[in-house]
């Protein structure tokens, strides 16, 4: 009997094998800017489902082509017959004999169409190729393979929808080479391939994934631009073209077409870098040097094309950041015609064109600049009209960051307040709760009380904001500074109640935090019920028994809320000094503090657990030593809580604020 062999040891066993190197998952594709008409439910009708596209069977590779589906028909008195005859049991003979028929049948009509043996290849190469788990060097030889199978043949198998999905695999997954080989072969069909329900895919991921191409794929387009915008296959693709893949020079190509076919036909911009710079002017760029008639010429063209969108609402062009472009053009265009007269009148007819849309096109940059340059150019009529097709969709233009640009414009530049805090205001101090999570509807709530304030807006959303400054005041009557106070006053009352309502969850989010300081301190109106539930909301024992739900002053964000409520504002870096807010009394919210949260839990906060609470003790302290002589036995009191027991305490404690805390409760 043969000895067993021992089992190697874990040191003898050799090295380890080479896990499989599957392929990286690709990064996010960026996506278009979302209308906020559009339903939230609804998918985004962007190039980018091609993804979705690419995976609808699932993995059964098994396509059905409707041509290959049985002609024949039940006969009409089939139904009838049947109810007559006796039910029969089935033969399964005849069954199999039926189903071998039919198979055949449908091999032999596949096998009659053009191309058919190619297409089998390719779909029995297409299903190694199209694998997610796969190693990248595996699935670089499935590409290559399948290249091998349709070289040459591209363009006349890409408008089959099977054949579609099997050119988008090489085009997704292969390599640059390979890409640019499947461009090459397809050029010339480009415009058909945009309009084609399937290839639109392809087309899409082409000009995203072959920068070389780009300009070709889209001068193919050029003469035909405004028709396939308002083509409901080709209109997703020039949108995802213009606002997600092109750059400067390239998007000049498609704008062309807008500016009219003596335009396109006369202006040369694809020689030298002198050209391009020129061309990526836009339509600035075609004016320059030109006489007065062909300006008018240019600008009529303009006008006509732009009008032809607008007039066909439903075909969805309306929303693509192309046309928001081109319109900006014409606008800025408007600024340089010498006839004050003539330039008004063009103005308000295209304003009269376009106001029904104007919800559509607030998400895009040159969107949201249209729809604020009729705001601050309109009459009080005009911008009451803007409102009202705004108003619908407010809580979504909070929520975006171009969108919500108009809403501020708005709030900067209408007179009629009382009328903002109906169709403007109240929508966005309403749906507060929704605004709060995100920086966007924070930025909104904050543009009600403190607006442009570096604290919350960047300098170039303050520069934007600003561009409209100069119009607005030769359009408008009331001054800024009224104009936001009275803003201000109807937005304050909302928040003020919101904020009393439901303070315990915002003041646990850091953005709740934020807002809450900015409506106590700069909100109007009458303060205490806010007040008394921001500190019922810390008067709990400190520290917290449960560990899951920290003690509001134990969160970092929460406690600097109650220093600075506390210091009477926002310490600026600049002067190195607290800025005090004009509506808010530190003094009294300190003397508040020390009725309501009391002794046990204030002493807790320096004494106990880590002692998150005594900067906010300081600066209650430095609040009432502020106060002077009104706040004497208030002063008596919390130097008395304090004795010689707990400023040892406080001394051997770890509290990170107990030197700054000490030496303020010397000062009371």
């Amino acid at each position: 009997m043969s000895a067993l062999k021992k089992r190697q040891a874990r040191t003898q066993a050799g090295p380890k094998p080479k896990k499989v190197q599957l392929e990286k998952p690709a990064a996010a594709e960026k996506h278009r800017s979302r209308p906020v008409t559009a339903p939230v439910s609804s998918a985004e009708a962007s190039g980018d489902s091609n993804d979705e596209f690419d995976d609808l069977e699932g993995d059964n590779d098994d396509f059905v082509d409707m041509d290959d589906v049985d002609d024949e028909t039940m006969p009409e008195d089939a139904s009838e017959s049947a109810a007559t005859k006796p039910i029969q049991p089935k033969d399964p003979n005849a069954s199999r004999e039926s189903h071998k028929a039919q198979k055949a049948l449908h091999e032999q009509r596949r096998a009659a169409k053009p191309h058919s043996s190619l297409l089998s290849d390719a779909k029995r190469v297409w299903s190694l190729a199209r694998q997610k788990n796969i190693p990248t060097a595996e699935r670089q030889k499935h590409i290559q393979d399948l290249m091998n199978v349709i070289r040459g043949k591209v363009k006349e198998i890409v408008f089959k929808h099977d054949a579609s999905r099997i050119v988008q695999t090489v085009v997704k997954y292969g390599r640059q080479k390979e890409r640019d080989e499947v461009a090459q072969e397809l050029k010339g069909q480009y415009k058909e391939l945009a309009q084609n329900k399937y290839s639109k895919f392809l087309i899409t991921k082409l000009i995203r994934l072959c920068p070389a191409h780009r300009p070709t794929i889209l001068t193919e387009f050029q003469g035909n631009v405004l028709r396939l915008l308002l083509h409901r296959e080709a209109t997703s693709v020039l949108a995802d073209a213009f606002e997600l893949y092109t750059n400067a020079y390239e998007r000049t190509i498609l704008l062309r077409d807008f500016y009219g076919k003596e335009t396109v036909l006369f202006t040369t911009s694809g020689g030298s870098d002198e050209e391009k710079e020129k061309a990526k002017k836009g339509l600035r760029g075609v004016l320059e040097g030109t006489d007065v008639e062909r300006r008018r010429r240019v600008l009529n063209a303009l006008k006509e094309n732009l009008c032809t969108i607008f007039n066909n609402p439903d075909k969805g062009a309306v929303t693509h950041a192309v046309v928001h472009r081109a319109l900006w053009e014409y606008l800025s265009a408007l600024n340089d015609v010498s006839d004050e007269t003539e330039r008004e009148k063009l103005r308000r007819e295209m304003f009269e064109t376009c106001q029904e849309v104007l919800a559509e096109m607030v998400h895009t940059k040159d969107g949201s600049r249209v729809v604020r340059e009729f705001l601050a150019y309109g009459t009080a009529k005009d911008r009451k009209q803007i409102l009202k097709v705004l108003k619908p969709h407010i809580e979504r233009m909070c929520l975006d960051d171009d969108a919500q640009m108009v809403l501020f414009t708005a709030l900067d530049v209408i007179d009629d307040t009382k009328l903002a805090s109906k169709s403007l205001i109240a929508e966005m101090t309403g749906p507060a709760k929704n605004l709060l999570v995100s920086p966007q509807g924070r930025r909104a709530l904050f543009y009600l009380l403190v607006p442009r304030t570096r604290r919350h807006f960047t300098p170039v959303q303050i520069a934007l904001l600003a561009e409209t400054d100069e119009i607005r005041s030769r359009t408008s009557k009331k001054e800024p500074e009224a104009r936001e106070e009275e803003v201000r006053k109807y937005a304050s009352e909302a928040l003020l109640s919101w904020l009393e309502q439901n303070t315990a969850s915002i003041i646990k989010e850091p953005g709740g935090s934020l807002v809450a300081a900015e409506i106590m301190l700069f909100a109007d109106g009458d303060k205490t019920p806010a007040s008394q539930s921001l500190l019922r909301a810390i008067s709990t024992s400190y520290p917290s028994i449960d560990p899951s739900s920290p003690h509001p002053i134990d969160l970092p964000h929460t406690s600097r809320l109650y220093k600075t409520l506390l210091q009477g504002g926002h310490f600026n870096h600049t002067s190195k000094s607290v800025d005090l807010a004009p509506h808010w009394d530190a003094s009294l919210f300190a003397k508040e503090l020390v009725k309501v949260v009391g002794k046990d839990i204030v002493v807790g906060m320096c004494t106990l657990g880590e002692g998150n609470g005594a900067f906010v003790v300081a600066e209650m302290c430095e609040a009432l030593i502020r106060d002077g002589e009104k706040s004497g036995e208030v002063r008596k009191e919390v130097k008395g809580w304090f004795g010689d027991e707990v400023r040892e305490a406080v001394e051997g404690g770890q509290a990170k604020g107990r030197k700054v805390l000490l030496e303020k409760i010397a000062s009371l």
